[in-house]
């Protein structure tokens, strides 16, 4: 589903069969393997290893780990849009089983050179090891370039010291991907990426933050007390921190929260016409009630326009564009579409919507974090704003240049 180019501009809006097989292999994976051990982590708070390597063999046996990583590193080596395909799936269940079936290998680890990729990123392609990113600070949320966090050079290294929080999935990695900042006097900040494992003396996991959703997916404070790094540990080179996670990261954005937030308001949009057929008041099915029409019709066309925008996105990565404004409009749409389907089918579910042993009552308590993690929507509007009254029509005219 792209815009291809081939003699003239053609839309096609067609699935390959390839892809088609692979959306539903992956589709019925989540609802037959993925779906049924929600209630397990919504009650425990967490997910047994021994069901996390269940799900993790099963689906490294169909070829779906780390689909995002190049064929050349043992990943799926998929185009961006192809992996937005597969992501929307992955935002049809609980985001602790989706990291535990299928990975989380973040592509800045694609920055390292081959030692640090033999040591760091091929144990995560094969399942062996997991990492987290560590960029948030309590004073440095949105405003990546606030962080704190130092790397101060001693001889041929460097000495770690601060702290980071909500860092996702922290309980289970061996290792984190942190930026510091490695000349303070510099204008702009120099912040730079290093790679830590957890065990490395000085490192200390503090408290796992209880959240309002996301069960089961710990967010750990991490502190540094005089951490002694090695060059080795230095990921693409001083100074070069916020480039990369600019440039690596926003592909992270755009599936983990474009297209999972779609996928979480797919499955909500089926949950609430379903009982909208099903929930028989004043002698019929409410779906024949305007206003609960009105509210799945709107909820279908945002959806609809959502993916559409999300698809675009995808694709000018695949043709090597800068899409970083794109990424900022998909995060803002899906995100907010999200909340708004979220909480139609509360409305539509009524009393049963508010119960915590519903499905619509989780899925609402995750969708309210999209707007804010990743860049807020308020962020995110600023971006689009400053491009917009920068490149004017270059920015929505298809037609511009």
């Amino acid at each position: 589903p792209a815009i291809r180019g081939d003699g003239e501009e053609r839309m096609e809006f067609d699935l390959s069969e390839e892809q088609s097989l692979r959306v539903a292999t992956i589709r019925r994976f989540v609802e037959t393997e993925l779906i049924p051990l929600e209630d397990e982590v919504e009650a425990s708070g967490s997910l047994a290893p021994a069901r996390a390597r269940a799900i993790f063999e099963k689906s490294r046996a169909l070829g779906f780990y780390a689909m995002n990583i190049p064929e050349e590193y043992g990943g799926g080596g998929r185009s961006a849009v192809d992996t937005m395909l597969v992501e929307e799936q992955f935002g049809h269940t609980k985001d602790i089983l989706v990291r535990r079936a299928f990975g989380n290998v973040y592509e800045s680890l694609l920055e390292g050179d081959a030692a640090q990729k033999e040591r760091w990123l091929l144990p995560c392609v094969r399942g062996e090891r997991t990492c987290s990113i560590a960029i948030t600070e309590p004073g440095a949320g949105s405003d990546a370039a606030g962080i704190r966090t130092s790397a101060r050079k001693a001889g041929d290294g460097y000495v770690l010291n601060g702290g980071k929080h909500f860092i996702s999935d922290g309980l289970h990695s061996d290792f984190f991907v942190v930026s510091a900042v490695t000349d303070a006097a510099a204008r702009p900040r120099h912040v730079s990426l290093f790679l830590v494992d957890k065990d490395l003396p000085g490192v200390t996991i503090g408290r796992d933050q209880p959240m309002m959703g996301l069960t089961g997916t710990s967010h750990v404070e991490l502190f540094f007390e005089d951490v002694k790094l090695g060059r080795e540990h230095l990921l693409g080179g001083e100074g070069r921190g916020l480039s990369i996670a600019y440039s690596t990261l926003g592909r992270v954005r755009l599936a983990q929260v474009g297209a999972r937030a779609i996928g979480k308001a797919s499955r909500l949009a089926t949950l609430m016409t379903g009982y909208a057929n099903e929930r028989v008041q004043f002698g019929k099915p409410i779906g024949e009630f305007q206003m609960i029409q009105q509210m799945i019709a709107d909820s279908v066309v945002e959806i609809n326009a959502a993916r559409l925008m999300l698809l675009r996105a995808a694709w000018e990565i695949d043709r090597g564009r800068d899409a970083r404004d794109w990424i900022s409009m998909v995060k803002i749409e899906a995100s907010e579409t999200l909340g708004r389907v979220a909480d139609r089918a509360v409305q539509v579910y009524g009393g049963m919507g508010y119960c915590a042993d519903s499905v619509v009552e989780r899925l609402y308590r995750d969708a309210r974090i999209f707007r804010i993690f990743d860049g807020t929507s308020e962020i995110h509007r600023t971006v689009v704003a400053r491009s917009a009254l920068k490149r004017g029509a270059s920015l929505w005219d298809i037609g511009a240049p």
